[in-house]
């Protein structure tokens, strides 16, 4: 591993975030753009520094410090057991703990932002703040140490003998994670004013799709990034495999991309805009589980379903859910994640039965869906009847940058129309 390449690298990361926060915020009210950005840099705020305090401790690095449960004769890692406050970044080991930990700073900002996105229009600055810290120090530390920290699914090669759960990039740690707390947040916080009347749901367009476009471009770039570093440091790609990294990632956003606007194309006769972005982003979420360890037709098939997939996803959760999630956070990071996973199961290199492969990347899907989903919604519920999650009515209303900011992102330029919206 290089390490000047890994730090490169680990320095396009935060490109994501800004992308990230540009499709977030235009894809809301103008009257919430401006607390869409401030929850977004306080959400990476409280992320970063709770991680460094707390969560680094509990996540720890392969061949750290840990803790383990055993059960017949075998060592089942469970969370780590570094010290706090980041004391152990320890000579003994060279550079890889401190970089590890410098990219999940910025992994666990991104895992942190997607329930903003579900939230967006309705979900007070405090209470995101409470939840970032409650994801930070506990939720996304506990299955990064399975995962990446040497923890038990790491080792289900010795455990159980299936092949050990592949997350090259994060689809499940970073992605499916932060899709999981969107649906969280997005059922504690109910649907936003007008979205629902009578059972029917009503379009609340986004205000400025420019944004949210040029937020995939930047995407893209911080999307490489985090999968080239996450590459070297969980999975021991050579430098020289970065090449095949940045040609996936490329190759899996087109393609998501492309399939979202065909299928809005067929389905509503004219491509959407909104949701072809989601279709890029859905694309990149899908092809970080694999990274360069697909080849590119698999990659771009791999895109093309994630793409597709976003768009029915989108449509499902908001007319026969009823669940309102203004950015498609849900569709795109927990939707296009689990697919991502299972994908891998079926087309990645294996050593073994295919069947093994697939079971191994179930095991981690079930894992997510069956322990992570209710500890983070129980993690809410308790927060939500002490911090409390939701504006009050007025101020979904009239918009959240009056009402937690006292000034709109645009006093002078944007004028509301809201009469499409039932009060």
């Amino acid at each position: 591993m290089s390490l000047i390449a890994c730090l490169l690298c680990i320095l396009l990361v935060p490109l994501a975030t800004a992308g990230l926060a540009l499709i977030h915020q235009g894809l809301g009210r103008s009257r919430s753009a401006a607390h869409a950005m401030l929850a977004t840099l306080c959400g990476l705020s409280v992320a970063a520094i709770v991680f460094v305090l707390i969560g680094a401790s509990l996540a720890g690095f392969a061949g750290g410090h840990s803790h383990a449960i055993l059960l017949q004769h075998l060592r089942w890692d469970w969370i780590g057991a570094e010290p706090l406050f980041a004391h152990g970044l320890r000579s003994a080991t060279g550079p890889y703990s401190a970089l590890v930990l410098c990219l999940q700073l910025f992994t666990v900002g991104i895992a942190a932002l997607v329930p903003i996105s579900a939230g967006n229009d309705r979900w007070r600055l405090i209470a995101v703040c409470a939840s970032t810290a409650l994801l930070a120090g506990l939720l996304y530390p506990l299955f990064s140490h399975w995962v990446w920290g040497g923890g038990w699914l790491a080792q289900l090669a010795t455990l159980t003998g299936l092949p050990a759960f592949v997350d090259t990039g994060g689809a499940g740690v970073i992605q499916v994670i932060g899709g999981l707390c969107a649906l969280s947040v997005a059922w504690v916080l109910g649907p936003r004013q007008g979205k629902y009347t009578q059972g029917m749901a009503t379009a609340i367009p986004g205000h400025n799709i420019v944004l949210v476009l040029f937020g995939c471009l930047l995407a893209l770039v911080g999307w490489i990034g985090l999968d080239s570093a996450a590459s070297m440091l969980f999975y021991g790609a050579a430098p020289q495999n970065l090449i095949m990294v940045a040609i996936n990632a490329m190759l899996s956003a087109a393609a998501g991309c492309l399939a979202a606007v065909v299928t809005t194309q067929l389905r509503y006769r004219k491509p959407d805009a909104s949701l072809s972005a989601n279709g890029w982003i859905a694309g990149l979420v899908a092809g970080s589980a694999g990274c360069g360890l697909l080849s590119p037709g698999k990659t771009v098939f791999i895109g093309l379903v994630a793409g597709g997939l976003v768009t029915f996803l989108v449509e499902a959760l908001e007319l026969k859910l009823l669940v309102d999630d203004p950015g498609g956070a849900i569709s795109v990071h927990l939707g296009a994640g689990l697919w991502g996973l299972l994908a891998f199961g079926l087309f990645g290199p294996t050593a073994g039965p295919r069947s093994a492969a697939v079971l191994s990347q179930l095991v981690g899907i079930a894992t997510l869906l069956g322990v992570m989903l209710p500890l983070i919604h129980l993690g809410n519920l308790l927060l939500n009847r002490f911090v409390r999650y939701r504006v009050d009515i007025d101020g979904d209303w009239h918009g959240m940058d009056i009402r937690e900011l006292g000034a709109g992102a645009y006093p002078e330029f944007v004028m509301h129309a809201d009469e499409f919206v039932p009060r």
